[in-house]
């Protein structure tokens, strides 16, 4: 009894010596919802909850902000974290306040992941926490690593995107063993033809949990051939969920296409 109230008191005197931290935005949610303790955190996004928010289930009961100067101001947190841009402004007069801004960053690898990782949990002050999400990450890797020697697969969103080389996709699909076949680097629009008459040994498919496959993007005479293509060529469909944020649930997506494989 006495061993629990101590480690009560305990988290109690952490919780308050931890900064009080906001998230502006659904991908800034994750990182504040995983790193920092639930008590210090004084505001999240209004998409902390939606169904491709990876840590949605956390979001319950937390207060919902937006990202206007009078919301995070009105907060009063120490950190703000963000990742989806804001105003250049806003951020000058919360720095001159004293509040500290941290910015995740565009990452294309998975170094990348690792550095905004540890940067976030730097600045609430859990470098250990962060520790544990880059180690589960480079576990899941590690464990996936090679699964599909090579294949030639094209990663394919609902809406009708590819990914190429310098993109967080390209560096998921080669962590699993699979060879990139996107025609181009970066993201941009698949070609219908090319997928209809020369299609790729595998597809790889991104965000269908929540769109399907949208008449509006495929248009109405070929949305059937690409559902079918989708049907028959896709090794995995990887939720949005994994896919719209560069964080350490990256490593998730890698464990989904190793597991595809071993169910070949």
């Amino acid at each position: 009894m006495v061993l629990g109230l101590t480690a009560l008191a305990c988290g109690a005197v952490r919780a308050a010596e931890a900064p009080r931290v906001m998230s502006l935005d659904q991908c800034a949610d994750q990182y504040v919802l995983a790193l920092a303790p639930r008590a210090s955190i004084v505001g999240i996004s209004y998409r902390a909850a939606d169904p491709d928010s990876y840590l949605h289930a956390e979001a319950t009961g937390l207060p919902r902000r937006r990202a206007t100067s009078e919301a995070i101001l009105g907060a009063a947190p120490n950190v703000v974290v963000t990742y989806w841009g804001g105003d250049p402004l806003l951020f000058r007069t919360l720095s001159r306040g004293g509040v500290k801004v941290v910015q995740i960053n565009e990452a294309t690898d998975f170094e990348g992941v690792r550095d905004n990782v540890h940067q976030v949990a730097a600045a609430l002050g859990q470098p250990g926490r962060g520790a544990a999400l880059v180690a589960r990450m480079d576990g899941q890797l590690a464990r996936a690593n090679g699964a599909w020697r090579g294949r030639p697969a094209v990663y394919l969103t609902s809406a009708g995107y590819t990914a190429g080389s310098g993109t967080l996709v390209h560096a998921i699909l080669q962590s699993a063993g699979l060879h990139d076949a996107a025609q181009s680097s970066g993201f941009a629009r698949a070609s219908i033809e090319r997928l209809l008459l020369d299609p790729p040994m595998a597809l790889v498919l991104g965000f269908f949990d929540r769109y399907g496959l949208s008449q509006q993007n495929w248009g109405p005479g070929r949305q059937g051939m690409m559902g079918s293509l989708a049907r028959t060529r896709a090794i995995d469909s990887l939720p949005g969920g994994l896919l719209g944020c560069p964080a350490w649930f990256a490593g998730d997506a890698v464990q989904s296409l190793g597991a595809a494989a071993q169910r070949r």
